[in-house]
Formats: C-alpha cells, sequence, structure tokens
C-alpha cells in the first residue's frame, strides 16, 4: 500500500490496521477511552512545535493529530454510530453555521460583532443538541449553566482561562489588570498564612488559587500563560544546562556545588543572554 496525499489512504489503512487477523494487534485492542489521552498529547505536541517555530516538526505533528480524529472516527464506524464522512460534514455544516457574516448575509464586521454572533449561534445550538438529545432518549448531560461547556479535560491553565473568559461575558471581571496582581498578592499571603499554620492540604488549595490568579492576570494582558510558562520552561533548561556546563569544565559534578555557587553561575547564564 503506498503512501499518497488523499486522505481516503489514510482512511485506508486505518481501516486495515483494525481488520482482525491481519491488522495490527496494538490498534484493535484500543478503544475511545484508551485513545483519548494520545489526542491530548498529540495537540500538545502541536502547540509545542509552533511555539519553537519548527515547521518541518508541525506538518509531521499534525499528521499524528490527525491520525487520532481518523482513529476515532473508525471506532465509532465499526459501531455503527458514525463515520470520518459524518465527521467532515458535521464540521462543515458548523463551520458556514457559525459565520454568516461571509456564507451569508454581512452583519459582523469587526472582530467584537463576530464574537457576539457566535455566541448567540452557540447557544442556538446547544439547545438544539439538547433536544436531539432527548429525542433519542438519551439523559440530559449533567452540567448546566454558563461555565457547563468549558471542557473538564482541558490543560488546567488552558481551562481557567476560559472560565474566567467566559465569566468576564457577563461582566465578573476586573477592569484593571493592576487589581489582578493584586489579587495575586494577597493568594500568595494566603499562602504564606497556609504555611505559617502547617496545613498542607490549605497550602495546595491556596497555590491552586495563585495560579487561577495569574492565569487571569494573564489572560487581562492578552498572554497565552501555558506559552509562558513553556517558554519560561525552556529558559530554565537552558541556564540549568549552561549550569551543568561550567560545573564539569571545572572536574566537579552536581551535588558536589553548593547553591551559592549554583546560583553564581544561574546569574552568568542570565547575564548571556
Amino acid at each position: 500500500m503506498e503512501p499518497t496525499r488523499d486522505i481516503s489512504r489514510l482512511l485506508e489503512i486505518m481501516a486495515r490496521l483494525r481488520t482482525p487477523e491481519i491488522g495490527c494487534a496494538w490498534d484493535l485492542a484500543q478503544d475511545f477511552h484508551s485513545l483519548a489521552p494520545y489526542a491530548i498529547e498529540e495537540a500538545c505536541e502541536v502547540a509545542d512545535a509552533i511555539a519553537r517555530e519548527d515547521f518541518v516538526d508541525l506538518c509531521d505533528e499534525l499528521g499524528d493529530l490527525l491520525l487520532q480524529v481518523v482513529f476515532q472516527a473508525r471506532l465509532a464506524e465499526e459501531r455503527g454510530l458514525f463515520d470520518f464522512g459524518a465527521v467532515v460534514q458535521a464540521i462543515n455544516e458548523k463551520m458556514i453555521r457559525r459565520h454568516p457574516h461571509v456564507f451569508g448575509s454581512p452583519q459582523a464586521r469587526t472582530p467584537e460583532a463576530v464574537e457576539g454572533v457566535w455566541a448567540e449561534i452557540k447557544a442556538r445550538e446547544k439547545a438544539e443538541k439538547a433536544e436531539r438529545r432527548r429525542a433519542a432518549g438519551l439523559p440530559d448531560q449533567a452540567r448546566s449553566g454558563l461555565l457547563a461547556d468549558v471542557p473538564a479535560v482541558l490543560p488546567a491553565l488552558a481551562r481557567a482561562v476560559k472560565l474566567q473568559d467566559k465569566a468576564s461575558k457577563v461582566g465578573f471581571d476586573w477592569n484593571d489588570a493592576r487589581l489582578v496582581l493584586a489579587k495575586i498578592r494577597e493568594e500568595c499571603d494566603e499562602v504564606e498564612e497556609a504555611l505559617a499554620r502547617g496545613d498542607k492540604a490549605h497550602v495546595a488549595e491556596e497555590i491552586g488559587d495563585v495560579l487561577f490568579a495569574v492565569a487571569n492576570l494573564a489572560r487581562h494582558l492578552r498572554a497565552d500563560p501555558d506559552a509562558a510558562l513553556r517558554a519560561t520552561n525552556q529558559k530554565f533548561e537552558r541556564r540549568f544546562g549552561y549550569i551543568e556546563q561550567a560545573i564539569e569544565k571545572q572536574g566537579r559534578k552536581l551535588g558536589e556545588v553548593d547553591l551559592e555557587a549554583m546560583d553564581a553561575l544561574w546569574n552568568e547564564a542570565k547575564a548571556t543572554e
């Protein structure tokens, strides 16, 4: 079987992998639940390639992410639920429906107006989806309310921003980033108080509050907190690598050098950037 640029070939490959007796034992053993973590992992690797601006890697990672869609659609097809074509049709319909200002009568020409139209359409879609579930005899989804459609499986930082953004749309928000910064200081003080009491569970809770407030500050400043943290992780790796190399050149090993000496090397690394 030769690879091509045609999506149908990928569907054929997946069908072959999932065919009993002649397919792949690992692929045959998978189900919706076992594959879910891979979809999240592949999405993260796409984001990492973008952050590094490695567009050769991005092409590969997008392919890996597409494979997860094809794999899940194949599982659904085997159970008579839907197929890949239905997935494509559904997203085509959704994109046309959510962009009436492009594919219908122009009515939104600014980003703010587009967001308003988008919100109205999503609200209608949500109500229609609930009605379809009832008609099919499916239970109502347990979660309801303004924040109900923020996926629980999102990475914590990304979900924090989405929750805050949702609440902001109905006025539950500060109008000045400096007030958010003051909230961060307040939450840090509460961490210190919990530390003084020796209450480990409360310390963990307060640290969560600090992180939530920091994510909120990033949102106010239109900075992606996850991207910012990835950049800081890379910076830490780079500077710590400088420390390792410097210690090795001195003929010593990590663990043989005290914190003061390592901190001095850290400052050297920082000065070279």
